[in-house]
């Protein structure tokens, strides 16, 4: 075979080999962010063989409690089976994305389609919401770091569209390695998105209208539950938003972060008019 026919060959071969690899897992930006914070592996001795490829996942079976880095704990999850039925139906598992160092940690309840397809946390019609609502804050995705209590998305009955609420042995099963993820990142405030958020973190089922706008306490770390971005997209209400946006404004003022008199106003009725 001629050096041309060979490249006739191999050339469409490589491109059909491109276009078939699935999407990344979660933005490339956060990945490298991971990656720079990842401390120094530790050189094994010549006697010592290692039992693993370094960049070969972790057992499925690990507890995420004995993980040091918050890249070794992605690697972990990402190959998780403690739920087998989502661990079938998944596209992706969602870890998490933002700034390993963040002093403000979201959490949602679990991803829905959209995230399981990107595998990066709100990223459809909520998400852009909730991308809005931290730029009102004076921040940007890459200044906080956004998660789910559950990493794969809730499976769903064949033919059926929409998402199902994760069930409480799901959260469950799921909740070590949203706790190791708080610890690894050490944010000094949380903010549950919705009462599915606040119930996998705590196990509350109080109503929304009882929690939110007051601090509560997530082992040790302040935790603020509003409504979830999506409720918002149901229920356009003024009086809605601001009371997220008030949610927002305790969030800031934790933090020591300025707030502006404009900000402060934000859906009261003299800034609508």
């Amino acid at each position: 075979m001629s050096f041309q026919s060979a490249l006739d060959v191999a050339v469409p071969a490589l491109a059909a080999m491109k276009s078939r690899r699935k999407k990344p897992s979660a933005s490339a930006r956060s990945l490298e962010r991971l990656a720079a914070a990842r401390p120094p592996a530790a050189r094994p001795s010549a006697a010592a063989a290692p039992s693993v490829v370094a960049e070969d996942p972790l057992p499925p079976a690990v507890d995420p409690s004995s993980i040091a880095s918050l890249y070794d704990l992605r690697t972990a999850a990402l190959a998780c089976r403690r739920c087998p039925r989502l661990a079938c139906s998944r596209t992706n598992v969602v870890f998490g994305v933002g700034n390993p160092r963040a002093e403000l940690m979201f959490v949602g309840e679990a991803p829905g389609a959209d995230e399981d397809e990107q595998g990066e946390p709100f990223v459809g019609r909520a998400g852009q919401l909730l991308t809005k609502i931290i730029a009102a804050m004076g921040l940007s995705r890459d200044d906080v770091y956004i998660g789910n209590v559950l990493k794969c998305r809730p499976d769903m009955p064949e033919g059926s569209t929409g998402n199902r609420k994760p069930r409480a042995e799901e959260m469950a099963t799921c909740l070590p390695w949203l706790v190791r993820q708080i610890e690894l990142i050490g944010p000094k405030c949380l903010v549950a998105l919705g009462a599915t958020a606040l119930e996998g973190l705590t196990g509350s089922v109080e109503p929304m209208g009882k929690v939110r706008g007051r601090w509560l306490d997530f082992r040790g770390t302040p935790l603020m539950v509003t409504y979830h971005p999506a409720y918002l997209l149901r229920n356009q209400s003024i009086s809605e938003k601001r009371k997220v946006w008030e949610d927002m404004l305790l969030v800031m003022e934790k933090l020591a972060m300025p707030v502006t008199e404009r900000q402060r106003q934000f859906f009261t009725s003299a800034s609508q008019q």
